[in-house]
């Protein structure tokens, strides 16, 4: 009878626990898929950011370059996420684009989805992931002042433009003193000022932001 009654005890025991322990897995489970959609939705968020940036454009009569708020969106989202997320947001409009998503700048010639890539603008383009990942790579590193928030933003930017002209270069076959006017010295003024207001806009969030909760 006892033997009977330490069994039924056991089970009862062992029962309890697994579901205490059950209870306990669950708001962990669940903040791990909010954790996971929150991620989603800044990815997507961001590269709907991009997009609409892209068609903030200006074409150019002597370069089938155009100038568009592509770059800033970069530099911005390089400056307030962290590397892989940014990496993966400025991914994920790329494939948006190849996929044929209207989230390219409007060309000058009748290109869609993944030709663009291979177009005079594809240097750019490609450079995108890898300028946002340095970029906050180097601003997540540094001592989070403006003026570590303009060499972030301005390293990234470079990057750009030496992607762009190296690609336009191989794409026209120009000379460099071409490949210079068409493709990187008409951009440089406003690529200024986007470096500018992104470090600016960077560095404000960065000192305003809600303080995180310690654990």
């Amino acid at each position: 009878m006892n033997r009977e009654m330490d069994v039924a005890l056991n089970v009862e025991m062992h029962m309890a626990l697994n579901r205490e322990t059950r209870m306990e897995e669950t708001p962990a489970a669940f903040s791990h898929v909010l954790a996971g959609l929150r991620i989603l939705f800044t990815i997507l968020a961001g590269s709907a950011f991009v997009a609409v940036c892209a068609h903030i454009a200006l074409p150019l009569a002597f370069t089938p370059v155009p100038l568009t708020l592509q770059p800033f969106a970069v530099l911005l989202l390089g400056l307030l996420l962290g590397r892989w997320v940014a990496a993966a947001t400025l991914t994920a409009y790329l494939i948006e684009g190849a996929s044929g998503l209207p989230v390219f700048a409007p060309a000058g010639v009748n290109l869609t989805g993944y030709y663009h890539l291979f177009g005079s603008t594809g240097g750019y383009l490609l450079a995108y992931p890898f300028a946002v990942y340095i970029i906050a790579a180097l601003w997540r590193t540094s001592k989070h002042n403006l003026w570590w928030a303009i060499l972030s933003a301005g390293a990234g930017n470079l990057l750009i433009l030496v992607a762009g002209a190296g690609w336009f270069s191989i794409l026209s076959h120009a000379s460099l003193n071409t490949v210079l006017v068409e493709s990187v010295i008409p951009f440089l003024p406003g690529d200024a000022l986007k470096v500018a207001v992104a470090a600016s806009l960077g560095y404000e969030w960065y000192r305003n932001r809600p303080a995180r909760p310690r654990a």
